[in-house]
């Protein structure tokens, strides 16, 4: 695939999506004392048509069945990641008083333009033992992080980042982008940002590096092999005891896409955590993607025989773009992520 990654490497070079997050941490947070949770806005100015896959065998999720394609709704206004397990989907009651007060949503009265009612699918992470158990995102977490929406975010230890643990390791949050350089989708951006909160491990035993290095090399991400004495540190640490995990994410491309397409660029996106985490789509994990699109770029269809969709061939472009840049954000998250609560951070082990 001939890409370059955009501007600042972020789900936010896809123009028109903008993340803000909203947090609480103690210094001396531990587990099962101290705050150390948070939640991640997408928040998508003017809607965003959308779709969403879920898999793994403990989800927690709101509106995902209105993203079904066969529905009615085809735009959203914002994606809400979280902590808290089901408790922090109430953080999303804050991004629609956000969205409410902005008119941001579907408008529903044509003589009355604030009655709108924004639509703001969700998805949560099981953080709940890494802090006070009872310290989780509630609707203030979710409307200070929809204020606080912008194209510059922080990553690793932050958001809905702050209480994730990958494996063995500290998780957090990360982000990714490519600009397509040819064919059909030459010059649109697809981006991903991914909350990387897995039970199963996101780093080679044998090597010390990231499964998600796989499809780029470790060059591409400054990284070498590790020494036999990280990687005897990194194989004697215990591995993670919650029987919930799970990783979510979004991924985002500024093509004109439809809700079926959406659907199709979740789904393949999929590979990319695959690729990064083993295992995954575990009973004990929620994997859920969703996949939004903007609109910003329309691309001429290509003929085609009549049984096709017109942008069959720029759907499987942004497909397989999907797939690396969730890759790329796992790493990123990883990598990211400072050490908190006693769980060690990936440049802990190998520092570089």
């Amino acid at each position: 695939m001939h890409s370059t990654p955009g501007a600042g490497n972020s789900i936010t070079d896809v123009a028109g999506v903008l993340v803000g997050h909203h947090q609480t941490l103690d210094a001396d947070a531990a587990l099962g004392a101290g705050a150390a949770t948070g939640c991640t806005v997408v928040r998508l100015p003017g809607g965003a048509t959308a779709s969403v896959d879920v898999r793994g065998g403990g989800p927690g999720t709101r509106e995902t069945d209105l993203l079904d394609p066969a529905n009615t709704v085809r735009q959203i206004h914002a994606v809400l990641l979280t902590g808290g397990s089901a408790y922090g989907l109430s953080a999303a009651d804050g991004v629609m008083r956000w969205l409410e007060e902005h008119g941001e949503g579907i408008p529903m009265d044509p003589t009355d333009a604030s009655r709108v009612v924004p639509i703001v699918p969700g998805a949560v992470i099981f953080d709940l033992p890494v802090g006070d158990w009872g310290i989780r995102p509630d609707a203030d977490f979710g409307y200070r992080a929809a204020a606080a929406a912008d194209t510059e975010f922080a990553r690793g230890t932050a958001g809905a980042g702050v209480g994730a643990q990958a494996g063995a390791l500290k998780g957090g949050i990360g982000s990714a982008s490519v600009v397509l350089g040819e064919g059909p989708g030459a010059g649109i951006t697809v981006g991903a940002l991914i909350v990387a909160n897995p039970v199963g491990s996101v780093v080679d035993p044998r090597t010390g590096l990231p499964w998600g290095v796989g499809t780029d090399g470790p060059e591409f991400f400054g990284l070498r092999g590790a020494t036999p004495t990280e990687l005897a540190a990194f194989t004697a640490l215990p591995g993670k005891s919650t029987v919930l995990n799970t990783t979510i994410g979004v991924i985002a491309t500024d093509a004109a896409l439809d809700p079926v397409a959406c659907r199709r660029l979740a789904t393949t996106a999929h590979d990319g955590l695959a690729r990064a985490i083993r295992p995954v789509h575990s009973p004990l994990d929620g994997d859920t993607l969703f996949a939004v699109a903007t609109g910003a770029v329309e691309v001429a269809p290509l003929p085609l025989p009549a049984a096709f969709p017109p942008d069959l061939l720029l759907l499987d472009q942004l497909c397989t773009a999907a797939a690396v840049v969730v890759e790329r954000a796992v790493v990123d998250a990883v990598r990211s992520a400072t050490s908190i609560a006693g769980i060690p951070a990936y440049h802990d082990l190998f520092p570089r």
